[in-house]
């Protein structure tokens, strides 16, 4: 029980760090492209994968995790992976109207349970099903506005898809299978999406806003929020990785709707962004999605732990039953051997 309740703080503690420092650096990032104008958003991200790689090294050079070797070829190709899944999420962006980048973002969730269902097996219930679609209802009505097709940004989101879902379900599966922490595949796989990255982001963002981020005039205030964004994207990489592997991708992604709905309502209170009845309406829905999901999985683990404890104590039953049976015929033996002595003599 104890190492239950523990492991139960542990996966609180992921969800509380995701969420606060998810929604500081949005709101940071916000503040940075759109009041500070730099419009750097891929580029931006490989800094702050460097920075997360340097701070990491540090903590391991202090010794406050140790790491651990994973196979080079597997660490290199899930980096590779995921550095390229965040360029296809931003050009995602850039070829589609806001309202098709969301629901790309909202497709992430059934694709991925497409994927566990078919690839690893995993069962999903009606209930948890039905919550889910409850959830992307409320975030679609709150966040998806406009609906512009074009055949480019179709393929991109397709492939922006495709390659999250594959990059989170592995950052869930590596963790598990190579028995390494969340700490320690971020350190190993952060450089790889660092310079995959630094490589393609100067690229993908001079084409997309047709600036270039090394000709840009760096104010000391844009330098700091440059480097509260990097500080704060440690905490939102570590986080991303600890929930997918204390929980699951697909809860990860219902967390990032969280997220979402968090945002509108700070944007609403901080930034005076507009608000409409559409917002809040798809917010309670959204809610009331996430609130039926945590419910239900929460149901479902405890069917499941007690499960596996029936199943424990009917093994420890069946093997005294059987020490016992051992033990009888054993002496049931001497007896015989006994008997059979004395009838000699």
């Amino acid at each position: 029980m104890g190492e239950m309740s523990s492991f139960q703080l542990g996966v609180i503690g992921a969800l509380f760090l995701s969420v606060a420092s998810s929604v500081s650096i949005v709101i940071c990032n916000k503040a940075l492209m759109s009041n500070l104008g730099f419009p750097f958003a891929t580029t931006l991200t490989s800094w702050h994968l460097m920075v997360t790689f340097c701070t990491l090294h540090a903590a391991q050079r202090l010794n406050f995790f140790e790491s651990k070797a994973v196979d080079v070829k597997t660490v290199m190709l899930f980096g590779i992976l995921n550095g390229i899944s965040i360029g296809l999420l931003n050009l995602s962006l850039g070829f589609n109207s806001i309202g098709f980048y969301q629901m790309t973002k909202l497709a992430i969730i059934p694709f991925t349970v497409l994927l566990e269902t078919l690839f690893l097996k995993k069962q999903f219930s009606q209930k948890i099903k039905f919550s889910l679609f409850l959830l992307l209802v409320g975030v679609g009505i709150a966040s998806v506005t406009d609906l512009q097709l074009n055949m480019v940004g179709t393929i991109l989101s397709l492939l922006a898809i495709v390659t999250t879902c594959v990059g989170q379900i592995l950052t869930n599966t590596i963790q598990k299978r190579l028995n390494v922490s969340s700490t320690q595949l971020l350190y190993q796989s952060a450089p790889f999406q660092a310079a995959v990255l630094f490589v393609s982001g100067p690229l993908v963002d001079q084409f997309l806003t047709k600036q270039n981020v090394f000709a840009y005039k760096y104010s000391p205030v844009v330098l700091a929020f440059i480097i509260l964004s990097c500080l704060i994207a440690v905490s939102v990489n570590f986080s991303t990785f600890l929930v997918i592997g204390k929980t699951s991708p697909v809860t990860y992604q219902v967390l990032g709707h969280l997220k979402t709905c968090l945002v509108l309502g700070f944007g609403y209170t901080l930034l005076h962004d507009p608000f409409t009845e559409r917002n809040i309406i798809g917010i309670l829905v959204a809610i009331c999605g996430m609130g039926l999901y945590s419910y239900f999985c929460a149901q479902e683990n405890k069917k499941k732990q007690s499960g596996d404890l029936s199943l424990s104590s009917q093994m420890k039953d069946h093997k005294e039953t059987a020490a016992l049976l051992a033990h009888h015929q054993e002496k049931e033996g001497h007896e015989v051997k006994k008997a059979a002595k004395d009838s000699i003599v």
